[in-house]
């Protein structure tokens, strides 16, 4: 089985996500595993009037909520099954697009350019940052903004199959990373868990220099 394959095997049996939050919004930004917790879109900086690509976009949700504050938003997923949900329940929102591609192989193939290039469990933890973060760079506007979460290094358990290898780094490994491939003003902070839970999120920011 391909890691496509995997990853749109997981997707289909993924519970949707909620229509509405606990503050009653139809649309919000959620850098981590839990619902109604962290952090929202300021982390971002305003975005009316940029460009946002979101690489593991997955049922479109966080790149819709950016949408609606003013961006306009590509998302691209490994997975059939996510461009499928994202389309029928945000297809009709102007200013957004889906695509089912590799990250890195969608960046290698674009023209396009983007402010904002975010990441919430998604491409950033899975594909090789040698890889990935030159071509990240390479399509983002000077002073653009990357933004991604994931998992403490450590913190998780067996890996699923579907995911292959994550890429675990702590936060002195992140800063040097990113700068090693044109990233500055690196900021790496530790989300703590909500009351109950013993596992908190990991949430790097960077800017293309």
């Amino acid at each position: 089985m391909s890691l496509a394959e995997s990853w749109d095997r997981y997707a289909v049996g993924s519970k949707p996500r909620r229509s509405v939050n606990a503050r009653g919004e139809t649309t919000w930004l959620n850098w981590t595993q839990y619902a109604d917790h962290g952090p929202d879109e300021s982390v971002l900086g305003p975005v009316a009037g940029r460009r946002v690509l979101e690489l593991g976009s997955g049922s479109g949700s966080n790149l819709a909520h950016l949408v609606m504050l003013g961006a306009t938003g590509q998302g691209v997923d490994i997975a059939p099954a996510r461009e499928t949900v994202a389309r029928a329940r945000w297809g009709s929102l102007p200013g957004l697009e889906f695509r089912t591609a590799e990250a890195a192989a969608f960046l290698g193939e674009t023209d396009e350019t983007f402010d904002v290039v975010l990441s919430v469990f998604g491409a950033v933890w899975f594909v090789d940052p040698d890889t990935l973060l030159p071509l990240i760079r390479s399509r983002m506007a000077p002073g653009g903004i990357l933004a991604f979460s994931h998992l403490p290094p450590g913190s998780q358990g067996p890996k699923p199959a579907r995911a292959g290898l994550r890429h675990d780094h702590t936060p002195d490994e992140w800063t040097r990373i990113l700068a090693g491939h044109g990233f500055s003003g690196v900021s790496v902070s530790l989300i703590d868990p909500p009351e109950g839970k013993a596992v908190g999120t990991m949430l790097v920011r960077a800017l293309a220099a």
